[in-house]
């Protein structure tokens, strides 16, 4: 049985949450507005219906529709966001453009694989604040990647000269989610 128009939206009441989702984002196609409402948009859905959604918003996007999303899954948010707000208990803590955001509060963090497992860190390395990984294997770097040096140079020429061997390096970028648990920490 094939629906038309209102009676095929009205079907929509009693579809799953995933056909719900399809039908929601089927009715922003067929509409010409400027503004797309997402509350918590893939709370629940597979994995395929979350990709194929996200497809979707970008698209959208990209027409010049204003997505405006509240979330749980901040690495979505991190995905697809220009700008983002940080509500604790009902309250806008903060609101700003995400890549300023990322710049302004992200840090790097270097990890450096050993070849050998260390208990202590030696006196000479200790003015680049490390920390030693659970384990002992690996020792890390936390940096900020926008300052005018990161002493990253530096850090690996002293690990050079106190005779630790390295194995691997490898760097990773604070993530949105992060960001927002130590915005929430402060807001506490």
């Amino acid at each position: 049985m094939i629906f038309s128009g209102e009676e095929a939206l009205k079907k929509c009441t009693v579809l799953s949450g995933g056909e719900k989702v399809r039908c929601m984002l089927s009715k922003m196609m067929m509409k010409k507005g400027n503004v797309l409402i997402l509350d918590e948009p893939t709370a629940g859905v597979d994995i395929n219906l979350r990709r194929d959604m996200w497809r979707v918003v970008k698209q959208l996007q990209e027409k010049g529709v204003t997505i405006i999303l509240t979330t749980h899954y901040i690495e979505e948010a991190e995905a697809i966001a220009d700008r983002v707000s940080v509500i604790n208990h009902g309250e806008i803590i903060l609101t700003d453009n995400k890549n300023d955001l990322m710049q302004k509060m992200g840090h790097k963090l270097l990890t450096i694989e050993l070849q050998e497992k260390i208990e202590t860190i030696p006196d000479s390395l200790k003015e680049f604040n490390l920390t030693i990984t659970s384990e002992g294997q690996a020792l890390c770097f936390t940096y900020n990647s926008q300052a005018e040096t990161t002493g990253i140079t530096t850090l690996l020429q002293e690990l050079k000269n106190s005779g630790l061997k390295l194995k691997d390096l490898k760097s990773d970028q604070t993530s949105l989610e992060n960001i927002f648990e130590q915005l929430l920490k402060e807001s506490a």
